[in-house]
């Protein structure tokens, strides 16, 4: 038997599990307010020619070892007016650059390893905001994926070979489209 005194204390505790959130309506005001800000891609003078997830590496020579550069998408972009293709590629979420070069028809895309969904090649990227020699490895969820994206590369390659034979502008031209790319952002 329950005495007098413990009847009252069950009830109240039941009206406390059934909405405990009566007694924490808590408001805070933020610290800092943030202006939105219209964020410049570099990408608005291109058309997007083809996009595909991959994951990119780059080899670390001096460790003498394939390091992961990103998961994304990567993507070939033709500027609108002078017609050249690159190909850019941004890690997922914080869409930070991991690959930003022209596609030199002199590139030679290879298959990595055996693999029919992975490829590696050497070429000078311009991702870190200053040109590199770069040996990327590139992979894809499937091999017919990898077969697009090579099919959309040498493609690209024939299209700048095409414009570069039209041209007299060299490689100096190529290292301010990448530039011009870095000061949009």
């Amino acid at each position: 038997n329950m005495s007098e005194e413990q009847k009252p204390v069950a009830p109240a505790a039941e009206q406390q599990e059934e909405n405990p959130e009566a007694e924490a309506d808590i408001h805070f005001e933020p610290i800092v307010q943030l202006q939105e800000v219209e964020v410049k891609t570099g990408e608005d003078d291109e058309d997007c020619l083809f996009k595909i997830r991959a994951k990119l590496f780059r080899f670390d020579s001096a460790a003498k070892e394939w390091k992961e550069r990103g998961t994304g998408d990567v993507k070939f972009l033709k500027h609108k007016e002078n017609g050249k293709v690159r190909l850019l590629m941004r890690r997922d979420k914080i869409l930070k650059i991991c690959a930003n070069h022209p596609v030199f028809p002199h590139i030679k895309l290879e298959e990595h390893a055996g693999s029919d969904r992975a490829f590696t090649y050497a070429t000078k990227d311009f991702a870190d905001e200053e040109l590199k020699d770069e040996i990327f490895a590139i992979k894809f969820a499937n091999a017919d994926n990898a077969a697009k994206f090579k099919e959309q590369f040498e493609s690209a390659q024939k299209e700048n070979e095409k414009l570069a034979s039209g041209e007299s502008k060299g490689s100096e031209a190529e290292k301010e489209d990448a530039g011009d790319e870095k000061k949009e952002e």
